[in-house]
């Protein structure tokens, strides 16, 4: 078997002032935090795509990565891209994966034979997590790369391209269950529009929804216990994507009684393309009760497109591990980096660096917002804010037990009080740097 990490250490934690390249300065796998380590907290997984078949190409260049793994036989080269992950994901101590269908196995001349690839590529995968701790996270189909898509997949205006994505997903859903994965997204990439002047959105949004509802209908079937994810994302490749943010996706779900089966996996960079931040959208998810999984990335705010680079912003990675947190942490989720090094970073050493500095910013963060949660300043100044809902007319509202006719009342005999509080946002932005920075 080639080694293609051959000049990589095994990744270990060394502590903060550490100028080992190749160690962890915050990412401490075993460390204790409320009674859970590292490792079981943040459950970080390794992207297929970006890690093992991303080549560097973009709109304007050709590929400036060697990603052919020593052959040119499609098969061959897919089970190298097996032994280079599982090298990888072995010296980083990584303990989850995620793919795309045509991530792991090529695409044949028809589709029986796409279909044999796959399996044939799973059974390979499978006897390479015998004897690990390594699991699958989640699984997904692309149906969005295949000019069968232009027009959508469970969206599409021809039926037989609704039928390829369905026997495509079946057959995703299939990998997933054979490799024991806990979650299966759909990330629906053409799943909107360029203009209403040709789509019945009505009609769309219907067929979407019955393409999900079969695929959970197949799974259950299978015995997939696991979560099905809507992973929202506003924009790009389509001009309006039905998953445009969470508010977006909720709608759809409750509408279409999915919400039994289905929670999300945010993405920042997807969350920041919407115009909000990261924490919003998992704040969103949070108090729906359909946070789920996480792709752990952050965009560019000098670019308006998904850019996908791994996270270094320690103040975004605090503020999302504490909605987790605040969500109960994870489950069938964890956080995947869906990340890739930048077009000049085209070594096989660079991804190292690029995970090294994705881990150690979620572990900090992680870290951070435990200490926030431990001082308490914020949170005792958000529950004096909404202090006055704890008793009189306030608890009235809160346990609905009133009505416009008596608020009417309480404000015409002058109980209310015009006096307002300062939100004090830059006080409580200081705190948040006082812990981040000390």
């Amino acid at each position: 078997m080639n080694k293609f990490f051959k000049d990589m250490p095994e990744v270990k934690y060394e502590g903060p002032n550490s100028k080992n390249p190749f160690s962890y300065k915050f990412y401490d796998a075993e460390k204790i935090i409320d009674g859970k380590t590292m490792e079981e907290h943040l459950k970080f997984a390794m992207s297929w795509w970006h890690t093992l078949t991303a080549v560097g190409t973009d709109p304007f260049g050709e590929a400036t990565m060697d990603r052919t793994y020593g052959t040119e036989d499609p098969m061959l080269r897919a089970k190298a891209r097996v032994d280079a992950g599982f090298e990888f994901m072995t010296k980083m101590g990584i303990k989850y994966f995620c793919f795309h269908d045509v991530d792991i196995a090529p695409v044949g001349e028809t589709f029986e034979e796409t279909k044999k690839n796959l399996q044939e590529i799973v059974a390979y995968i499978k006897s390479k997590m015998e004897g690990t701790d390594i699991k699958l996270l989640w699984g997904t189909a692309n149906c969005f790369g295949d000019p069968r898509y232009m027009h959508g997949a469970g969206t599409s205006c021809r039926a037989d391209s609704f039928a390829h994505a369905a026997a495509q997903i079946k057959n995703a859903i299939d990998a997933t269950v054979e490799l024991g994965g806990t979650g299966y997204v759909f990330w629906g990439g053409r799943e909107g529009y360029e203009t209403l002047l040709n789509t019945r959105m009505d009609f769309e949004l219907d067929n979407m929804a019955r393409l999900m509802k079969m695929a959970v209908k197949y799974g259950r079937s299978k015995g997939f216990k696991g979560d099905f994810y809507i992973e929202p994302k506003p924009k790009e490749p389509t001009k309006h994507q039905y998953d445009y943010d969470t508010s977006t996706v909720l709608a759809f779900l409750r509408k279409y009684d999915l919400m039994d089966d289905f929670k999300l996996n945010i993405e920042a960079n997807h969350a920041t393309l919407a115009g909000h931040t990261f924490n919003h959208d998992l704040a969103m998810a949070r108090i729906n009760g359909v946070l789920g999984s996480v792709d752990a990335n952050q965009g560019d705010a000098h670019l308006g497109w998904d850019t996908d680079q791994f996270p270094t912003d320690v103040k975004d990675a605090t503020l999302a591990m504490l909605e987790i947190i605040k969500a109960g942490g994870f489950t069938n989720g964890g956080l995947n980096f869906d990340a890739k090094v930048r077009r000049p970073s085209f070594t096989y050493e660079d991804i190292v660096y690029g995970y090294i500095s994705g881990m150690d910013t979620f572990a900090l963060g992680l870290i951070k917002a435990y200490e926030l949660i431990e001082d308490g300043r914020i949170e005792e100044f958000v529950e004096q804010r909404y202090s006055s809902y704890k008793d009189g007319i306030g608890k009235k509202i809160v346990e609905d037990n009133t009505s416009l006719e008596e608020l009417e009342k309480y404000v015409l005999e002058g109980k209310d009080n015009s006096e307002v509080e300062s939100g004090r946002q830059e006080y409580l932005e200081n705190i948040l740097n006082q812990i981040i920075y000390k």
